[in-house]
């Protein structure tokens, strides 16, 4: 009988074929098209990790002797941490940004959890505040600066709260804070409404507010019954002093009000891949039955986190520990962050001068009065893809440096690059404080 022959089966299309391409992000993605340059002497400004004077990535010595303290244990193991992760980290963590002496951790008003670094942390906190924080039995609006960090945009409508709203920060014109808009843009918000804030070394501006500035904000945040919110991603950073840096959220703490803290370890101890973070909610001091409510809101953050990672990476937080809980350890902590807050500071110093001296157009001077790692140049988008494409220059597309990007060899070449894009680039781009500006 003759063989019956089978036509071959059509492949089957995947379901995925028609998924379309998300955008680049605008950080890790620059930082894609700047390994792909292959010319010689390109330079990234970009990414916002430190790096030695030679352009190196930076291991601090404390950290590095930790872990091969932790590699020489015996007793170190790979076993999971609890949800909330590990409790030594959480305590000297929580102890690191709201002080040894704080009152509301003394009453026990302070639930710390390990996260997933600091964009973890705003996550899981924001979900938190989602399920549970109420206006008028709807959920609260959520507010961030003009300009901010570009992922807290992407965080609020992934946790549930819709797109973020946006309240006034930066004046374009002397590149310092525009503390007048910004507090009547919190006057309106409505009552109940989650205000993020920069603790210290804003991002991307460098533009912090003054002591007095950081009252008048309290002030508000208490009048109108809004929640803060603190994003601190650079303790110890900004000014090398842990403590000047931790100033705006103590303030807060001290000030006896509901809030929350995130935490990341990945600048000041250099732990980027490791993803080391805190996440702290801090209860009014008036609430009734204390350690029954912070048992409550430590089983909903588990509850956020078990779905979504299920527990924390215990290496890093274990080096945390070892840094921070050790006297020796922590002291020598301190004068290494010193000293990386000290070259970023020279970094503004050096870029300055080379802008003055090659008589590149227009006041320089926010480069030095603006803070930690980052400086809002003010120059426009149209001017970036000029120094990137002549100049194989790479830098965010608001204008934003990285300091620790710059070194004592190329920052000449930088500067002389910056005059190039102001004198032949025109401007078009929105001033960045305008109300138009959701960024």
């Amino acid at each position: 009988m003759a063989a019956t022959m089978t036509a071959p089966a059509k492949a089957a299309t995947s379901v995925f074929a028609g998924v379309p391409e998300a955008p680049p992000d605008p950080i890790l993605g620059l930082n894609s098209a700047f390994l792909a340059d292959e010319t010689p002497g390109k330079i990234s400004l970009g990414v916002g990790a430190f790096r030695t004077d030679e352009g190196k990535p930076y291991v601090l010595p404390v950290v590095k002797r930790v872990e091969q303290q932790l590699a020489a244990d015996p007793a170190t193991n790979h076993e999971y941490l609890p949800i909330d992760g590990l409790p030594a980290f959480q305590k000297l963590s929580a102890e690191l940004i709201l002080g040894k002496d704080c009152t509301a951790m003394n009453e026990g008003r302070v639930v710390t959890s390990q996260a997933l670094s600091g964009t973890g942390a705003l996550r899981v906190g924001i979900t938190f505040l989602a399920r549970f924080l109420r206006t008028s039995g709807s959920p609260p609006a959520v507010y961030i600066p003009t300009p901010t960090w570009s992922n807290h945009r992407n965080i609020v409508p992934d946790a549930g709260l819709g797109d973020a709203r946006t309240y006034r920060y930066l004046d374009a014109t002397s590149g310092g804070v525009d503390i007048t808009s910004m507090l009547a843009d919190l006057s309106d918000a409505p009552k109940g409404s989650v205000i993020v804030l920069h603790g210290c070394a804003h991002n991307p501006t460098g533009a912090d507010p003054s002591p007095a500035q950081w009252k008048e904000i309290l002030t508000v945040v208490r009048e109108r019954g809004l929640l803060p919110f603190f994003d601190n991603a650079y303790q110890g950073f900004a000014s090398g002093d842990l403590d000047a840096d931790a100033a705006s959220v103590r303030l807060f703490a001290d000030a006896g009000i509901d809030m929350v803290l995130s935490q990341s370890f990945a600048k000041n101890m250099g732990l980027y891949g490791q993803r080391i973070g805190a996440l702290s909610v801090v209860l009014a001091a008036g609430t009734p039955d204390v350690a029954v409510a912070a048992k409550a809101v430590r089983s909903q953050l588990k509850a956020v986190v078990r779905p979504m990672y299920s527990s924390p990476p215990a290496h890093g937080a274990r080096i945390a520990v070892g840094v921070l809980g050790d006297s020796a350890n922590y002291a020598e902590w301190k004068k290494e962050l010193a000293g990386m807050a000290g070259r970023i500071g020279d970094m503004r110093t050096a870029l300055k001068a080379a802008l003055d001296a090659n008589g590149t157009p227009g006041d320089w001077s926010r480069i030095v009065n603006q803070i930690g790692m980052f400086s809002y140049t003010g120059l426009s988008a149209q001017q970036v893809a000029y120094l990137r494409t002549k100049h194989h220059i790479y830098m965010t597309s608001n204008g934003r440096i990285s300091m620790a990007g710059l070194t004592t060899s190329t920052v000449q070449q930088v500067a002389d690059a910056m005059k190039d894009a102001v004198e032949n680039v025109v401007k078009q781009d929105a001033p960045v404080s305008g109300v138009q500006s959701r960024l």
